[in-house]
């Protein structure tokens, strides 16, 4: 295992072990996240714990042409009086992440340091949410880091307040990206509820690459 200082740059995401865990320490500044996403690193740890890193192999992405829209879900994006916002409420959106009860999980990774982290981050300009209503009250959403020079979106949570709020997030910045020319929605890990969405696992060596394209 790899210990950082703050000062100490990232090893190559290929030095990462099994489990895709490539470092531990260092901080939460705002130069070393943007320095962590670009090379296709991100932190994930709980409260209480040294900060760790990953670069898990595979990686799970989304195409954005290819999220997978099913005949109810088309019913529902139209029916159900959807008002649709982006970075509008970012630390709302946040917050909802961190609180929402999930299966199979006690506690958050979200801490208070990384909420703090973040939303400098979005006042910089990399972190951004998406924000679904209806009638005027915040019902899901999602957050990540916009990797506008390599067209990648890094997605981190979303949430649901009611039912398929976070899908209809996930469609519509998709269907964004799409338009703006995006190649990825940086998925992590491993997510059934994602596949069905249209996600799959890419290797790592080829996130990284695509993550070394550049407009």
């Amino acid at each position: 295992m790899i210990y950082l200082g703050t000062a100490d740059p990232f090893p190559h995401p290929s030095l990462a072990d099994a489990e895709g865990l490539l470092a531990v320490g260092a901080d939460l500044s705002a130069r070393r996240l943007v320095n962590a996403y670009k090379q296709g690193v991100f932190p994930w740890y709980n409260a209480g714990e040294p900060i760790l890193w990953w670069s898990p192999d595979p990686r799970m992405v989304l195409r954005p042409e290819e999220v997978r829209v099913t005949k109810s879900m088309r019913k529902t994006l139209r029916d159900d009086n959807w008002e649709i916002t982006y970075n509008t409420r970012f630390l709302e959106v946040m917050l909802h992440c961190k609180r929402i009860p999930r299966e199979g999980q006690n506690g958050t990774w979200i801490t208070n340091e990384m909420v703090a982290a973040y939303v400098k981050l979005h006042e910089l300009g990399y972190a951004e949410s998406v924000e679904v209503w209806q009638e005027g009250e915040l019902v899901g959403g999602l957050y990540g880091i916009n990797l506008k020079e390599n067209k990648i979106f890094c997605g981190e949570s979303m949430f649901s307040r009611v039912s398929n709020a976070s899908k209809v997030a996930l469609i519509t910045l998709a269907r964004k990206l799409e338009k703006e020319g995006y190649d990825l929605i940086d998925c992590q890990v491993y997510n059934p509820h994602l596949e069905r969405m249209g996600a799959r696992e890419m290797p790592r060596e080829d996130f990284l690459k695509a993550l070394k394209t550049t407009t």
